[in-house]
């Protein structure tokens, strides 16, 4: 081993200067303008990345975030309620409300009835939207009232007037129907030769709710329906039901073959029965048939 690390004075001179070489080289490539610009211009295109990342990420979270759209607080389910961030009992507190059929006619009878705190009602007060007529009542004097109010002594069916002659100002006089809801229910009633049939088309006619048709149904009712073919249920054949509205194909074929099963239906209601029969509008679809 001793002969391995004995050098001459020649030889331990090239090594010294060997080393000093490598050294010397390693200092020019570490501080050289070379070196020093791309560290930097790395780093600012790190930088750079890291900046579009977050930008890209905050993006994604307010694409992620559930979207608010106008809406009427009367039907608020457990779900939107939920989202809003309301609390559960605030939420039950408005569905007891509703349950005895009153109505919520602005935000800050919302937060009396829901006890909400002024800072969650201000984010959601904005998205509220209640209907037409009760804007408009609003904006009405106490001297300003329509002439057709809810009267204590109901009117008799000769007093009142045929829903298929009324014009479009006797309409507005009702309380809550206004402008574009008369302009609606008579759009309705000229789609058809004649008329309405029944008082009971009125469900039909879109922004009409069950308050504003009682209101309606005091002053008007259909004293000249229009001429309709009624069908026999228990005789009908597929093609001559789905002439009754919203029966389609689907819905006659179950309804020949619930019949066939029952041997007969008893009753207009046994159609409640029926696989896939449209029951919210039972009552339209009663007026076109017959036992």
């Amino acid at each position: 081993m001793k002969s391995h690390f004995q050098f001459s004075k020649q030889q331990r001179n090239g090594i010294l200067l060997l080393i000093g070489f490598i050294l010397g080289l390693q200092a020019l490539l570490w501080w050289s303008p070379f070196h020093k610009s791309e560290t930097v211009e790395q780093s600012d295109q790190i930088e750079a990345f890291i900046r579009e990342i977050d930008a890209l990420r905050k993006v994604e979270i307010e694409n992620n975030k559930p979207k608010i759209y106008p809406f009427n607080p009367n039907y608020i389910t457990d779900y939107k309620g939920y989202v809003l961030g309301m609390r559960i009992e605030e939420i039950d507190r408005l569905h007891e409300f509703r349950a005895t059929d009153r109505w919520v006619n602005s935000a800050q009878e919302f937060q009396n009835i829901t006890l909400v705190s002024d800072s969650l009602l201000a984010t959601m007060a904005p998205y509220f939207k209640f209907p037409d007529w009760v804007n408009t009542s609003k904006a009405k004097t106490k001297n300003d009232k329509p002439y057709y109010l809810t009267s204590k002594t109901p009117k008799t069916y000769a007093q009142k007037i045929d829903l298929n002659m009324a014009t479009q100002a006797q309409l507005e006089k009702v309380y809550g129907v206004g402008k574009k809801r008369s302009e609606r229910i008579l759009k309705y009633r000229n789609k058809y030769d004649g008329g309405f049939v029944s008082d009971i088309e009125l469900s039909e006619v879109w922004g009409l709710t069950d308050d504003v048709i009682t209101q309606i149904l005091q002053h008007f009712t259909v004293k000249t329906p229009r001429a309709i073919t009624v069908i026999n249920l228990n005789t009908a054949e597929r093609d001559q039901l789905v002439t009754v509205p919203y029966i389609d194909y689907e819905v006659a074929f179950n309804i020949i073959e619930e019949r066939t099963l029952r041997d007969g239906f008893n009753s207009l209601e046994d159609l409640l029965r029926v696989e896939g029969f449209p029951k919210e509008k039972i009552e339209i679809i009663k007026l076109y048939l017959q036992l």
